[in-house]
């Protein structure tokens, strides 16, 4: 048994460049940066090339633009490729197949508030996340605690494993 898969939160270094196949499927291909912060250190970033189909593909060129947080999962491949000086060089690609925005979302005109109308991803069989507003405690989630509601049945209902990205 094998297993490729990655999950990277960054930044977009770029805007989501949205293309179409001959057979009519959306293809976004953007850069997206991790930045490893160490102590007496310089900072370390590493960068990726970014890859969604689809659906997503369609939703990233909507709502993302250049320096918008991002949560990616996919496959890592690594391509090698050499450069004018004919040195070997290497990039990072990963063919995204889970995407959730992350922060204060777009900042697109046709979206000011960063608001994502999401829904079923009916072109492949995993589905698009939507983002569900959480409870603000535990308790509050479980209904319990003095004085406070407890969070709507769709809230805590709409939370599963598989939406918590660790």
């Amino acid at each position: 048994m094998s297993f490729n898969k990655v999950i990277i939160v960054g930044n977009l270094g770029r805007d989501p460049e949205l293309r179409y196949t001959p057979q009519g499927t959306a293809v976004a291909n953007f850069s997206m940066a991790t930045t490893e912060k160490r102590q007496n250190e310089d900072d370390i970033t590493t960068w990726f090339k970014v890859t969604l189909w689809g659906a997503r593909a369609e939703v990233a060129a909507k709502y993302l633009t250049k320096g918008s947080q991002v949560y990616i999962e996919g496959r890592l491949k690594i391509q090698e490729w050499t450069d004018r000086d004919d040195n070997n060089r290497y990039t990072l690609e990963v063919t995204a197949t889970d995407m959730q925005f992350i922060g204060s979302g777009s900042r697109r005109e046709d979206n000011p508030a960063g608001e994502y109308a999401g829904g079923e991803d009916t072109a492949g069989d995993e589905r698009m996340p939507v983002p569900v507003p959480k409870a603000k405690t535990k308790a509050a989630a479980a209904g319990k605690g003095k004085g406070k509601k407890a969070a709507d049945a769709t809230t805590v209902s709409a939370i599963g494993d598989d939406d918590i990205p660790f």
